[in-house]
C-alpha cells in the first residue's frame, strides 16, 4: 500500500500565479523602457488599450494573455489581503 500524501491541485491557483508571473515580466518591461509601470498598467486596465502597454520584452502579448476583470480581481484581493495581514499584526 502507498503511503505517500495525495497532492491537491487547483487551476485557480496556476491561473493566479501565471497572472503575478506575467504582471512581474509586464511591470519589469515597463520599467526597462523608462515608463512608470504602475500608470501604465492602470491606463491599460482602465482602457483595455493595449498601446498603454511596451511591446518590449513582448509585454504587451504577454498582458493580453490575461483576462482583464481576472487580473482587477486578483489586484484587489492581494491588496486586502496584505492589508488584513498588517492590521492584524497590529
Amino acid at each position: 500500500m502507498n503511503s505517500e500524501p495525495t497532492i491537491s491541485f487547483t487551476l485557480r491557483e496556476e491561473r493566479e500565479k501565471e497572472m503575478k508571473t506575467v504582471l512581474t515580466a509586464v511591470y519589469d518591461a515597463l520599467k526597462e523602457k523608462g515608463y512608470n509601470p504602475i500608470n501604465q498598467i492602470v491606463g491599460y486596465i482602465l482602457s483595455e488599450d493595449p498601446t498603454y502597454i511596451t511591446t518590449h520584452k513582448k509585454a504587451r502579448s504577454l498582458i493580453r494573455r490575461i483576462d482583464r476583470d481576472e487580473l482587477l480581481q486578483l489586484l484587489v484581493k492581494s491588496y486586502l489581503d496584505k492589508a488584513e495581514a498588517e492590521s492584524s499584526r497590529q
